[in-house]
């Protein structure tokens, strides 16, 4: 991270895939390396969890196969949030399931267009740094561990979501976990929520590097200027919870609880679903969408 390109681990039993994979890759912005089997790769991931910044990972290979390692994967402790780019020859809906619910979210049918590649990995490196930059930040913070606190918080912007996110995950013994998702979580009711930037248009914005300036550039339109996310905080022996309502219309949330064959090829949209998988023991939204509740329960038998 930090002034480092990218570290990309490719993994495919196919050199020629490796070396169109490692070309494309190495001209953008990226480091490569590679590896020829799932056996191979998992080593490399083992002896250094933190080395790489995303897998692009061949489902169909000997010895080890793709699904094999993803489960590896996402059972380590250290790599739950490194995000995993499943390549295969195969759209089956069936096994994009299966895939899914291994821990992939991010999926590429073979053969794939290069700019549609370059644009998820984008997407899945800067998350994944930002993921990490988050969780460092809180490990250094002194935890205040809370009894029966609550507050009532409201803001504006990505970076007050950012601090805000920081500040309340530190009451939680599990920062590094709650973080994540709260973040999500904010963000969408900032873009989402109070700006109205739609799901299509993220998508667009974001193949063009452009999603933070345009969440600027709303944020500063007079129709704009008033409009906060509220979020009420409560801390008891038993659960936190966090309540976050935003001024916008609302939208359907019920598709975004979990990660679907539909949008599994699309640049964004895990957010919610991570929360919720990840982060939160319940996840619930309220009347139009507008307003969600994130509990984590402190009980030791949660």
């Amino acid at each position: 991270m930090g002034s480092q390109k990218p570290t990309i681990l490719a993994v495919d039993d196919e050199a020629f895939n490796l070396e169109i994979l490692t070309a494309h890759l190495e001209e953008t912005e990226y480091d490569v390396v590679t590896a020829e089997d799932g056996v191979k790769a998992w080593s490399l991931i083992e002896k250094d969890p933190l080395r790489f910044d995303a897998i692009l990972l061949d489902r169909m290979m000997p010895n080890m196969d793709g699904i094999e390692v993803l489960s590896r994967i996402k059972a380590h402790p250290d790599l739950k949030m490194l995000p995993v780019i499943l390549q295969t020859a195969q759209a089956d809906k069936q096994d994009m399931l299966e895939a899914l619910h291994a821990g992939s979210h991010y999926y590429l049918i073979k053969p794939f267009d290069k700019a549609t590649m370059l644009a998820i990995v984008k997407t899945a490196v800067a998350d994944y740094q930002n993921y990490r930059s988050l969780q460092i930040d809180v490990e250094k913070a002194a935890h205040m561990h809370l009894l029966n606190f609550n507050g009532h918080f409201a803001f504006r912007t990505l970076e007050d979501a950012r601090n805000l996110a920081m500040l309340l995950s530190n009451v939680s013994p599990m920062a590094g976990k709650v973080v994540v998702g709260l973040l999500e979580l904010l963000i969408n009711a900032v873009e989402h929520g109070n700006l109205g930037i739609t799901y299509e248009e993220k998508s667009e914005l974001n193949a063009l590097g452009r999603w933070q300036n345009e969440v600027e550039r709303r944020l500063g339109l007079p129709e704009n200027a008033d409009k906060v996310v509220e979020v009420k905080f409560q801390c008891t022996a038993d659960e936190i919870s966090f309540l976050i309502q935003d001024q916008g219309e609302g939208f359907d949330w019920e598709s975004y609880l979990e990660i679907t064959p539909e949008r599994v090829f699309d640049n964004h949209g895990r957010g919610i679903a991570m929360s919720r998988m990840l982060s939160f023991d319940c996840l619930e939204y309220q009347g139009n969408g507008s307003q969600v509740l994130a509990t984590l329960s402190l009980k030791e038998d949660a």
